[in-house]
This record gives structure tokens, C-alpha cells and sequence, in this order.
């Protein structure tokens, strides 16, 4: 990976640790099948304290990540620009599958095309316990 294409990667973690500055706040959030390879990244733009979502824009890629794709990254910081964020927020950590519950897959159910997810914490990762006949998580 080049400098160009590096600089957008970078620019996005450093908008990120300069923790709140203001409102617009985008949000950031990388999802993927599991904690290794992020095949989809969500940027929701909020406009003030309370409000919903105004904006959100997602990208993904089939076979790479999301995360080193330098496209991606110039296309996030260049939506992030046009909608004069003034914070960034988000980890760069997979947080959960790229799937939408109720889109994807039944509401209340599991995806069954991202088994590592199925009973799994999207915070820390960590197993979750479920109950017999459970089929949520």
C-alpha cells in the first residue's frame, strides 16, 4: 500500500482520536463474517444530541477488507468532508456480521451465513450464553 493510498486510512484514525469536537458526528463501524476480515463498513451521520441517523452510506467488498481498501477509505473521508463532520467516532475493530437482522435474516434468529457471530458478544467478542431453545444473540 502507498502513501496516497495510506493517507485516507490514516486520516480517518486521526479524525477519530481527536475524540468531540461538534456536531455533525459520523459514526463509524466495520462488520464482517468474522473478527478478522471486514467485508462491510457503515458511516451514519448525525446532526445533533438525540437525532436520528441523517445520512449513512455503507460499502463492501466480497474477497478483501474494507479496512486497507484505499478506494474505500478516500470515498468514506470524501463523504465524511461533503457533510461537514466535525467528529468521528468508531473502533476499528469488527463489531458483528454484515448482515441485517430482519433484511438478511429473520428478526429474533441467528444469520446463518455468519455462524462465528451466532452467540457472540459484537463488544467484546466474548461467548454468549444461550439457553436451550434460544435462537437469539
Amino acid at each position: 500500500m502507498g502513501i496516497l493510498e495510506r493517507r485516507f486510512r490514516k486520516s480517518l484514525r486521526k479524525r477519530v482520536r481527536r475524540g468531540f469536537r461538534g456536531y455533525p458526528v459520523a459514526t463509524v463501524a466495520y462488520y464482517g463474517p468474522d473478527d478478522q476480515r471486514a467485508s462491510k463498513v457503515a458511516v451514519g451521520i448525525t446532526n445533533g444530541e438525540g437525532q436520528e441517523v441523517a445520512e449513512l452510506r455503507r460499502w463492501f467488498s466480497e474477497t478483501g477488507d474494507v479496512r486497507f481498501d484505499p478506494v474505500i477509505n478516500r470515498q468514506m473521508v470524501e463523504f465524511i468532508e461533503a457533510h461537514a463532520v466535525q467528529t468521528v467516532a468508531g473502533v476499528e475493530r469488527i463489531i458483528g456480521c454484515p448482515h441485517e437482522e430482519g433484511v438478511d435474516y429473520a428478526r429474533g434468529g441467528v444469520c446463518p451465513a455468519c455462524p462465528y457471530w451466532a452467540h457472540r458478544d459484537r463488544w467484546t467478542g466474548e461467548t454468549i450464553h444461550v439457553t436451550p431453545g434460544d435462537q437469539s444473540g
